[in-house]
């Protein structure tokens, strides 16, 4: 089966065709960071035009990329949620409208789900069962994943994602949008030992997460030691060292409390360099397999739907005739194929 995959949860605007003999065949992403920078943020409805201007092209771009016409398409999978609610409509609706034309199958994906699940398009994915860490600037969860659609939540932030809390911060150093990935490249020049930040919820039992508190100690550190440029990078690092240290103590924890030996990192926090090697060293001295997606599929992208879309397509599953997004959709309510 031969699949178009559309993501439009937030400000990137995905494109993908997979198919499911083949594999990935080509995708396409353009982002709109530039036209939320000045913003500081990503402004809901101009999301939303940005999508409505891009998919068309984008599509014709991924097709032309396959040597495909429209007319080989045999299925469409869309982002159906979470994210905010204009830019989901955005694809959704020209999803559903393509397969309607065609009269072809369509089926609405988990956004949550495409990140889990994209390290099977590389070479060498996982198996059943693993543990995942999911994070991203709007998720923090650590899911126990058992097969498509049976994913069980045994880790959930309680306030902010870890996403979220490098933007955040990021934004309080002065950096430019977005923060997340400023931080990490500043954290470069940092020097280690100067600042030390907590690690939150570590000194209790259990896999939940809290970062609110990290940015009010990274605001009451910069507020006390001044904006200079090496105080900055200093605090910068500090900060990462905080974050990187908490997941990594979380996931041994759930890894021992689940006995699983593959461990999935995803979202767009997985392309972070620092937490990739510390999860690196800890999974060898523990004998645990690590997955980790590619770099340009960490970060939301087309290929993910469109891998999930063809095997929940396979699996059966259609939608029905109409539009329906989920600004809010929490993962473990999913149907297993």
């Amino acid at each position: 089966m031969l699949v178009l995959g559309i993501e439009t949860s937030c400000d990137e605007t995905g494109i993908a065709i997979y198919d499911a003999d083949r594999g990935l065949i080509a995708h396409t992403v353009y982002s709109q960071t530039d036209v939320h920078a000045q913003f500081g943020g990503v402004v809901p409805e101009l999301a939303s035009r940005d999508h409505v201007r891009k998919l068309i092209p984008l599509i014709e771009e991924a097709l032309g990329k396959a040597a495909l016409t429209i007319n080989d398409v045999q299925g469409i999978a869309y982002t159906k949620g979470p994210g905010l609610v204009g830019a989901l409509l955005a694809g959704a609706m020209l999803g559903r409208a393509l397969g309607f034309a065609l009269g072809i199958p369509t089926i609405g994906v988990h956004h949550l789900e495409g990140h889990l699940l994209a390290p099977f398009l590389e070479p060498n994915p996982p198996s059943f069962p693993f543990l995942a860490l999911l994070i991203s600037g709007g998720h923090t969860e650590l899911v126990k994943v058992e097969g498509l659609g049976r994913y069980q939540i045994i880790g959930d932030t309680l306030d902010d994602a870890v996403g979220e809390a490098f933007d955040k911060t990021g934004k309080l150093l002065g950096l430019g949008y977005p923060g997340g990935a400023a931080l990490a490249k500043l954290a470069e020049q940092g020097q280690a030992g100067r600042f030390h930040f907590p690690r939150p919820m570590v000194d209790r039992p259990g896999l939940d997460f809290s970062f609110s508190g990290l940015k009010t100690f990274a605001l009451n550190t910069v507020q006390q030691h001044g904006q200079d440029d090496q105080t900055r990078a200093d605090i910068a690092l500090a900060f990462q060292y905080a974050v990187v240290e908490t997941l990594m103590i979380k996931c041994r924890r759930a890894l021992q409390a689940t006995g699983l030996q593959r461990l999935v990192v995803a979202g767009g926090v997985g392309a972070n360099q620092a937490l990739r090697q510390a999860l690196a060293e800890m999974c060898e001295k523990r004998q645990v397999s690590l997955y980790f997606p590619r770099l340009e599929f960490c970060t939301d992208n087309g290929a993910m739907i469109a891998y999930v879309g063809c095997q929940r397509l396979l699996a059966g599953e259609r939608e029905e005739l109409g539009v329906e997004v989920y600004p809010r959709w929490p993962l473990d309510r999913l149907r297993s194929a």
